[in-house]
C-alpha cells in the first residue's frame, strides 16, 4: 500500500470511531467472488447471504464455486440448505463442500467462558491483529472454530472475533451447565484485584473490572472467596462484589441512572476496540454504560443506530432526553452509502458525553466553553433505547445463570 493512502487509513483510525470490525472469516466472506465458470451460482449464494448474513460481524457465511463444486463454511445450517434448496429449484448443478460449523476438531466443546478479567478479542488468529471487541470475565461464548491456539468465537451480542486460547475455558454443554448453576458474584468496582488468601497486601490471582463475573464459594469476615470459570479460586473484598441476582434487580435504565453511570466513565481512555474499564471506543463507551443499567446493545455504533425510536432532530436538540444515543458521521451522497462512524449519549443541558480520545463532555452550543464544533457539523440523527429495543435485558435474561 503506497504510503498516503496507509496514512490516511491511520488518521481515520485516530479521528473516529469504527462503525466496523469485521472478523477475518467475515472478511473472507466479504472477498470471496465465484470463479468464472460457471457463473449461475453466484447471484444465489449473494442471495443467501443477504438473507441470512447482511452483517457480516454477528454471521458467517463465506462460500463461493469452484467450477461446479461449493466450498467454504457457514456457523447456520438453515443457510446452507436455502442455498441448496435455490440451487435445486433452478435446476443448477453442483457438489456440496460446504462446512458447517462448529468444527469438529472442537469434539464436542462448542462453549467457552470467558477466564481473564478483559479478553481481548481480535479480527484475526494473532496478537498483532486488529482489537475487535472485549469480553469480560464469566461472559458465555459460542466456539466455532480453532487454528493454532486461537478460537473463533461469538460474544453473547453475537459479535465474531477471534480470542487467544489462554484467554477463555472451553466446555461441553454438560460442563457449561455445571457452570451456569453457580451462584454468581458481580465485580461493581471500575478495577481492582481478586487474592490469592483474605489478604489484600498479600499477591494476586487476577485483576478484575466491573462487570466481571464469578462464582461465590464461600464468606468470611470481610471476603468473598470465589471460583473462576477455569477452576482457579481467589478472595475477593466483599465490598466489591455484589450477588448478581441483587445487582439485575436493582437494575433501573432511567434517564438519571444512566447519565450517572456514563459520568463513572470520564476520563477512561480510548481504546480501538475496547469495552471495558481498561478504555473504550465509542460504540464500547455507550454498550458500558447500557450494561452497567442491565441492558446490552449491539457492538458497533453502525449497529446500535438500528435499534430504538428515531428522535426529530430537524430543527434542534429540545426534543431528546438524558440517555437518547447521538450518531455521527457522513450523509448518504453521490451515489456513496451513509457511514456511521461515532456515537456519544446526551446527558441534557445541549451536552452529551463520549469517548473521543478519552471519556469527556462536549456541547451542542456554540457558545459554550466545551462546545464541540466538528461533531455538531457530521450529527446526523439520534435514537431513544427502550429496555425492549436492545438485545438483551439482563434482568430477566438468564445469561450467567
Amino acid at each position: 500500500m503506497k504510503k498516503t493512502a496507509s496514512f490516511l487509513l491511520l488518521l481515520s483510525f485516530l479521528t473516529a470511531c469504527s462503525s466496523s470490525k469485521p472478523s477475518p472469516e467475515v472478511v473472507a466472506s466479504a472477498q470471496a467472488v465465484a470463479s468464472p465458470a460457471p457463473t449461475a451460482h453466484t447471484p444465489h449464494i449473494e442471495a443467501v447471504r443477504q438473507q441470512f448474513a447482511p452483517d457480516k460481524r454477528v454471521a458467517l457465511f463465506a462460500v463461493k464455486t469452484n467450477g461446479l463444486v461449493l466450498t467454504g463454511e457457514t456457523n447456520m445450517t438453515e443457510a446452507k440448505k436455502a442455498l441448496l434448496d435455490r440451487l435445486q429449484a433452478a435446476g443448477i448443478s453442483y457438489q456440496d463442500s460446504i462446512q458447517v460449523l462448529p468444527q469438529a476438531e472442537l469434539k464436542g466443546n462448542h462453549l467457552a467462558v470467558v477466564t481473564l478479567s478483559v479478553a481481548n478479542l481480535r479480527s484475526e488468529p494473532k496478537h498483532p491483529a486488529e482489537l475487535a471487541t472485549q469480553a469480560t470475565m464469566g461472559t458465555p461464548l459460542r466456539v466455532w472454530k480453532q487454528n493454532d491456539g486461537w478460537y473463533l468465537v461469538q460474544t453473547p451480542d453475537k459479535y465474531l472475533a477471534w480470542v487467544d486460547g489462554a484467554g477463555i475455558k472451553l466446555m461441553n454443554e454438560t460442563t457449561f451447565a455445571a457452570w451456569q448453576q453457580g451462584e454468581k458474584l458481580l465485580y461493581t468496582h471500575p478495577y481492582g484485584f481478586a487474592y490469592a488468601a483474605p489478604n489484600a497486601q498479600g499477591a494476586t490471582v487476577s485483576d478484575l473490572v466491573y462487570g466481571d463475573v464469578m462464582v461465590l464459594k464461600s464468606q468470611s469476615k470481610g471476603f468473598h472467596e470465589v471460583s473462576f470459570p477455569d477452576g482457579r479460586t481467589a478472595f475477593v473484598p466483599s465490598a466489591e462484589v455484589q450477588k448478581y441476582s441483587d445487582w439485575t434487580a436493582t437494575r433501573k435504565p432511567t434517564e438519571q441512572n444512566l447519565v450517572e453511570t456514563s459520568k463513572r466513565l470520564l476520563g477512561l481512555p480510548y481504546l480501538w476496540g475496547g469495552t471495558s474499564f481498561k478504555g473504550v471506543d465509542c460504540s464500547g463507551f455507550t454498550k458500558t454504560v447500557y450494561f452497567m443499567n442491565g441492558l446490552v446493545l449491539p457492538r458497533d455504533a453502525s449497529q446500535q443506530v438500528h435499534v430504538g425510536e428515531l428522535i426529530d432532530t430537524k430543527d434542534g436538540f429540545q426534543n431528546l432526553r438524558p440517555g437518547d444515543l447521538l450518531f455521527f458521521g457522513s450523509p448518504a451522497k453521490e451515489g456513496k452509502s451513509e457511514r456511521i462512524i461515532h456515537v456519544g449519549m446526551w446527558i441534557g443541558n445541549n451536552e452529551f458525553i463520549h469517548s473521543a480520545g478519552r471519556v469527556r463532555i462536549n456541547s451542542m452550543d456554540p457558545i459554550a466553553p466545551n462546545h464541540d464544533a466538528y461533531e455538531l457539523k457530521r450529527f446526523l440523527r439520534a435514537k431513544r433505547i427502550s429496555p425492549e429495543a436492545t438485545l438483551i435485558d439482563l434482568r430477566t435474561a438468564s445469561l450467567f445463570q
